[in-house]
């Protein structure tokens, strides 16, 4: 049977070969944009636009991140107005399946999510039968060394530095994401038919004595909950308050460091610290970000010259060869 073929049928949609003719069109719309006929803007990369931006941004960068550097070294790890760090190393809080095991919902407060922790919370999802509070990783992990703080006086005696607890979580997360679950009974009934996660020696409930720095919204809980970027790192540990505007917060003299040794690093070949620091308008003291632009400051520095070199010499060359022509 002989059947006639025209292009035509394509573009409205009824090839010969269907019946109606009800074959889906797969051509674009004629627009200037499913054709591609927008107008565009390309730049043209020359000497003249090129060697400009990186001895700008040379020239930018270098004095910012000399700033910053010196701004950091400034900052006196001693006395003053003191924050009282703990550090550790080696230890990879940036790990994707460790970041990853954790429970947002739960933490949350949501009662659901407390009996029915989430599947990225495995190995640390579940113990005995019971649903782990907090669950995961992450929070199976926490530091839990306490550390105190002694002014040593006539080589005997010691007065014993006020270390706050509270003031050290930022405000977004005890506010906003860390809540404990709903209810008008006492926190340990709230919790129930849940357990400790497998590393903690007492239940979530059981933190603090103040119930407004208990369960989920401990402070050096919610500290702990945000992982660090890197393997070598220090989190906030305690305030120590200026109450004296006529004396320095930590006067000078010899100090005890008391640590009650709970979390151990040898296996992850790791190290901990103690750090007491001032702070800034930038922060505390960390030359990283001053580093860095000195670093990408002197790199596009450096390269603006190279270019500029090339660029001199192979102009002169062009030139030479069409003198010669």
């Amino acid at each position: 049977m002989a059947m006639n073929y025209n292009a035509k049928d394509e573009v409205d949609g009824g090839p010969p070969c269907a019946p109606g003719g009800t074959a889906k069109n797969r051509r674009p719309d004629n627009t200037a944009f499913k054709q591609q006929r927008l107008p565009a803007w390309q730049p043209i990369l020359t000497a003249g636009t090129v060697l400009p931006t990186f001895f700008i941004i040379g020239l930018i960068f270098i004095p910012i991140g000399i700033g910053i550097f010196v701004t950091s070294n400034n900052i006196r790890e001693i006395e003053g107005n003191v924050f009282m760090y703990y550090g550790l190393s080696n230890f990879y809080q940036n790990h994707r399946r460790y970041v990853k095991s954790r429970d947002d919902s739960q933490l949350n407060g949501d009662s659901g999510a407390l009996r029915n922790p989430s599947k990225e919370c495995e190995p640390y999802r579940r113990n005995e039968d019971k649903p782990i509070a907090p669950c995961g990783a992450i929070a199976n992990s926490m530091f839990n060394d306490t550390l105190e703080l002694f002014l040593v006086s006539n080589g005997s005696y010691w007065t014993s530095i006020p270390l706050k607890n509270k003031g050290i979580a930022w405000w977004t997360d005890k506010h906003v994401k860390f809540r404990n679950p709903p209810g008008e009974g006492s926190l340990e009934q709230r919790f129930d038919g849940t357990t400790k996660p497998v590393n903690w020696v007492k239940p979530v409930y059981m933190l603090d004595f103040d119930k407004d720095n208990n369960g989920f919204i401990n402070e050096d809980f919610i500290v702990w909950m945000r992982t660090a970027a890197l393997p070598t790192f220090r989190k906030l540990y305690r305030l120590i308050e200026r109450t004296n505007d006529l004396h320095p917060t930590l006067p000078a003299g010899q100090y005890c460091l008391n640590v009650t040794y709970n979390y151990p690093v040898h296996s992850f070949d790791g190290r901990k610290r103690m750090i007491l620091s001032t702070i800034s308008w930038m922060g505390g003291k960390n030359p990283f970000l001053g580093i860095s632009y000195i670093a990408v400051g002197s790199i596009s520095f450096l390269l603006g010259v190279v270019l500029l070199v090339i660029n001199h010499k192979y102009r002169n060359s062009s030139n030479t060869a069409d003198i010669t022509i």
